[in-house]
């Protein structure tokens, strides 16, 4: 099974903490992004890659490609490959054994259960057994990381995760429509009230005492409302740069549904 493709829609941090625990196991993974993918926790996503030709996180290299060709060659060299390509066209020219869709968008942007011998959805959207084959819960809690056979993962309450007590007070969203600019880095250490980014001359400020844990890249356009910075109150600053609890526990889940396929399949 270690010749296996996996093709995973998303390069955040969720996704990264798939495809590093996949790569570790022997699968050869390719990640499909966008162009400018917004993830938050750029330090711990493979998608960064995108922006910055390539990207280690937790040990493991993600390059930037753009072409089967270079697929190839980056598998060779024991690495990830990164492309842009939000409309699968790859799968005209690379067989995917197995396809994961980690966009973490809420709803299913188009990934089909005939699309691959295997495939598995994650987070809410998905339907096992019609949309994809399992599906792995994201929702923090009891039930994290948890493979589904029959029906739908928690659906999305809108509310992020409690952690040391805060919720919604962890996120920084943009005030307006525009371009961000950072002032601070990934793994500052804030005071409520500290700017952390300006959208258009409007400030974007800590909501809580504690590190800055994500922040979108510098110079993309956001629109208002958008999720653009995460804190962490309990203030440890290499949580910023490895990947979390949350993404392993998934990424766990996603190795389990491949493994029951396989020896379902035998």
């Amino acid at each position: 099974m270690f010749n296996d493709v996996v093709i995973l829609r998303g390069g955040g941090d969720i996704a990264t903490g798939i495809a590093h625990r996949l790569h570790r196991s022997g699968f050869k993974v390719l990640i499909l992004d966008i162009e400018k993918p917004t993830m938050v926790r750029r330090t711990v996503s493979f998608a960064t890659a995108i922006f910055e030709g390539q990207y280690t996180v937790d040990g493991v290299k993600a390059v930037f490609v753009n072409n089967s060709n270079e697929i190839y060659k980056v598998w060779e060299e024991k690495g990830i490959p990164v492309i842009v390509d939000n409309d699968l066209s790859i799968l005209d020219e690379i067989k995917a054994d197995i396809l994961v869709d980690a966009i973490l968008a809420k709803k299913n942007l188009g990934t089909t259960k005939d699309m691959a011998p295997i495939t598995i959805g994650v987070g809410p959207g998905f339907s096992a057994g019609k949309d994809v084959n399992l599906v792995v819960e994201t929702c923090r809690g009891h039930e994290l990381g948890k493979v589904i056979h029959s029906g739908k993962a928690i659906a999305n309450t809108g509310i992020p995760g409690i952690i040391a007590g805060y919720g919604k007070e962890r996120v920084l969203r943009a005030p307006c429509d525009g371009t961000i600019e950072n002032i601070l880095k990934i793994g500052a250490v804030v005071k409520k009230e500290d700017i952390v980014a300006n959208v258009d001359g409007q400030p974007v400020k800590a909501t809580l005492d504690g590190v800055l844990r994500g922040l979108i890249m510098n110079g993309l356009h956001v629109e208002k409302s958008l999720k653009i910075g995460d804190i962490d109150p309990r203030g440890n600053v290499d949580h910023c740069f490895s990947i979390s609890d949350k993404a392993r526990a998934v990424g766990g889940g996603v190795l389990e549904a491949i493994l029951y396929m396989k020896n379902n399949e035998r």
